[in-house]
């Protein structure tokens, strides 16, 4: 049976919350901080660790089945590959900022300036989507030095809390894209029992970040205000306790979901209320 292969980052910002998730499908791998290549144990799959533009290279060109990289990179090299997953981590904004002094108000101000970035082909796109011709400045890495050393009036880059820009006295002014880590495949992958349970793996990782586990206390008089609150994955469990008037309700249910109904609980006679984290939830 052949063994897939996954690229992902080598190190960086995708690095470790790549590896976490791998880790969290019940993959046993080694070696990750210092090889190349890792060989799952328990799994038909072997882990490529390579630079960030190189990763939708490899999974185009088929020497990688898989790989994980953010949607700024694929959309920067134009590659070929098909999206199989969000990965709801590695999210940031690709973002124009100015000086602070800078007297450019809006996009078309950027007319006949020159703009300095690590993403050329983006910003190409974006300034002609605007009708704006300015000068692109292509720089490897510290692009935000590029006005502080007079070599342009702006710089196209990732911002993802916004102290690299406030540290070197630059500002976010347009937004050009947003992004994060996706799941990506080869054109050709065949969608065999492995890539199957391997996609089945990761999406009920995911799927347990987004949902908790509720316990809560309720008189049986308010049942059945509190389980219209809380459908569950398919409807709450409803425990007997030794109190004869009240029952336990166990419910799963997305996080969001949880904090939006945690006063309409409350205010429907809810009371010691837990809320717990989940491993893994299985389709």
């Amino acid at each position: 049976m052949k063994t897939l292969k996954i690229a992902i980052q080598k190190s960086g910002r995708l690095n470790e919350k790549s590896v976490e998730i791998l880790k969290n499908c019940g993959l046993s791998f080694e070696n990750y901080k210092s090889s190349l290549i890792s060989t799952v144990t328990n799994f038909p799959l072997e882990i490529l660790f390579l630079r960030d533009d190189d990763i939708p290279e490899y999974v185009q060109d088929g020497i990688a089945d898989l790989g994980i990289v953010g949607e700024n990179v694929i959309t920067e090299v134009d590659a070929d590959v098909t999206y199989l997953q969000k990965l709801g981590f590695g999210k940031c904004t690709l973002k124009i900022a100015i000086p602070n002094e800078s007297e450019i108000t809006d996009v078309a101000g950027l007319e006949g300036k020159a703009i300095a970035t690590s993403y050329p082909v983006i910003l190409e796109k974006y300034l002609k989507d605007n009708n704006v011709n300015a000068v692109v400045r292509t720089i490897s890495g510290s692009v935000e030095i590029g006005p502080g050393l007079g070599l342009s009036d702006a710089i196209c880059d990732i911002v993802s809390t916004g102290g690299t820009l406030k540290s070197n006295g630059l500002k976010p002014f347009a937004e050009v894209m947003k992004s994060e880590a996706v799941l990506i495949g080869n054109k050709g992958i065949e969608l065999n029992e492995d890539v199957q349970e391997l996609l089945q793996r990761i999406r009920s990782v995911l799927r347990a970040k987004e949902t908790k586990y509720v316990v809560l206390n309720v008189a049986k008089s308010n049942l059945e205000k509190v389980v219209s609150l809380l459908p569950g994955v398919k409807s709450p469990t409803i425990v007997p306790l030794f109190e004869p008037d009240w029952v336990a309700v166990h419910s799963v249910i997305a996080e969001q979901d949880f904090w939006e109904k945690i006063n309409s609980l409350k205010a429907a006679g809810a009371e010691g209320i837990v809320v717990m984290p989940i491993e893994k939830i299985i389709a």
